[in-house]
């Protein structure tokens, strides 16, 4: 079955057919680094971490570039309020932002470029657009002329009569409040790059445009970002690009937004959840689960609560892979995932009909267990292996056991939750039923669940 995928510009599932057999290419809006990110920032680079995964195991060779928009209006804002210039915070946000990527397991991009590199592009471009009659000069900012392109508004479906696009401050001399602009003139204090038309910086827009086409050329697979790209900024890169020439993006994947109080997190409205506050408080691959497994174009709706239920359903996986692993050693992952989890995942990145896949596989490899049929349990396990792993979440993978992700204390609470375990054993030997039940609650209310079984007590996270 091939992979079918939810094309903005078609309004349907669309059957993915790649420009070159057995490649996919993939553009990605990646940070703008004014600030540190929020969970709704990383859903984003999660999401199509997913789908990278999967087209890899559905044997592509994967090309991902996903840009940092490191100059814009709110860099520069941030750098007036702040006193610190605009290169040092972009860039400590960018780091953070790759802090974050990695905490929540996200493979490192092909290709990772940052705006201010690619001024050359972004002039030749313009100098393109301008002769060809798409772009014209003015009070030295350079504007598109949306007029000048025919299936201007074809991914938005909006009308070009009832237009409002965004404005900037300084964006003078227009021949159409609708154009937009590529290049803004410099301003006292503001950084700036030497052009034909004067000194000046480029438009978030045409950013996108210059780098994809360095990268992935004329013509690529996918472009992806979340659904407030939708307009101004992808339609705006698909006027600039095939303007000038390119065939641009086959395909434009969007994902929906983490919602609180049902507004979009963001740092405007100051309803955001810092990444870098999240991990202190959740396991990552927690974060990454709960992130991770709606389906991309659904809103996610953040509250503790639900986080706590996410926090449950993976401790049920994981509990089970470790139980598998206690009592008959390690388990390697099945070579392919069960056909009906491809199913799932082939129909538009099913994550949720997917993971049902992995629930039923660890329902039955606990009865598996309840009944010491060795065999089925660990083929169940080999089996939810390769799910979780096709979906970055396999809790026996290195990348979540290892040290750096703060499992080195695993060894040391362990042995300190054993020895009271110990004392809570001999009470019952001793038949001191009360000293008992006092250390299982104690054990409890610390977040610690406790299992009893022939071959003694076990522990795990609640």
């Amino acid at each position: 079955m091939s992979i079918r995928l939810f094309d903005t510009s078609a309004s349907q599932v669309r059957d993915f057919v790649p420009l070159v057999p057995g490649c996919v290419s993939i553009y990605l809006c990646g940070a703008t680094v004014q600030a540190a990110p929020h969970i709704g920032h990383i859903r984003s680079g999660l999401n199509f971490d997913v789908m990278r995964r999967w087209f890899a195991y559905r044997g592509y060779d994967v090309t991902f570039v996903r840009n940092i928009t490191d100059i814009d209006d709110k860099i520069i804002a941030k750098s007036r309020e702040s006193g610190l210039p605009w290169w040092q915070i972009g860039y400590a946000n960018e780091r953070a932002f790759n802090d974050g990527y990695s905490a929540l397991g996200c493979l490192p991009p092909t290709g990772e470029p940052r705006a201010t590199g690619h001024i050359p592009e972004m002039i030749e471009m313009m100098q393109a657009l301008i002769e060809r009659g798409h772009a014209y000069a003015s009070d030295g900012n350079v504007y598109f002329s949306v007029t000048s392109y025919p299936d201007y508004l074809s991914l938005s479906h909006q009308q070009l009569d009832d237009l409002r696009q965004p404005e900037g401050e300084g964006e003078t001399g227009k021949r159409d409040q609708r154009d937009f602009a590529m290049w803004k003139s410099v301003k006292p204090g503001e950084p700036s790059w030497e052009t034909p038309w004067g000194r000046g910086r480029p438009g978030w827009h045409l950013e996108c445009s210059a780098m994809a086409h360095k990268y992935l050329g004329s013509a690529f697979d996918i472009h992806g970002g979340g659904r407030d790209l939708v307009f101004p900024h992808h339609e705006n890169e698909i006027a600039q690009s095939r303007a000038f020439g390119d065939d641009f993006a086959g395909y434009w994947v969007h994902n929906a937004w983490v919602t609180l109080a049902g507004e979009k997190m963001s740092k405007s409205l100051g309803n955001s959840v810092l990444v870098s506050e999240m991990v202190q408080k959740w396991r990552p691959i927690v974060l990454r689960y709960y992130l991770g497994t709606p389906h991309y174009r659904s809103m996610i709706e953040y509250s503790e609560e639900a986080l706590r239920e996410a926090e449950t359903g993976f401790n049920r996986i994981e509990g089970f892979a470790q139980r598998v692993t206690e009592q008959h050693g390690e388990v390697a992952p099945s070579p392919q995932v069960p056909p009906a989890f491809a199913e799932a995942m082939d129909e538009d990145f099913g994550v949720p009909g997917a993971l049902a896949i992995v629930h039923t596989a660890v329902r039955q490899g606990n009865a598996a267990l309840a009944a010491d049929d060795k065999e089925n349990a660990v083929a169940r396990l080999a089996e939810v292996r390769a799910m979780l792993g096709v979906l970055g979440l396999d809790p026996l993978d290195p990348m979540w056991t290892g040290p750096a992700r703060g499992e080195d204390l695993h060894g040391v609470v362990d042995a300190l939750v054993r020895l009271v375990l110990e004392q809570r054993q001999a009470a019952r030997e001793r038949k001191d039923y009360a000293t008992s039940d006092a250390i299982r609650d104690r054990l409890t209310q610390a977040g610690l669940a406790i299992e009893d079984r022939a071959d003694g007590s076990r522990w795990t996270l609640t």
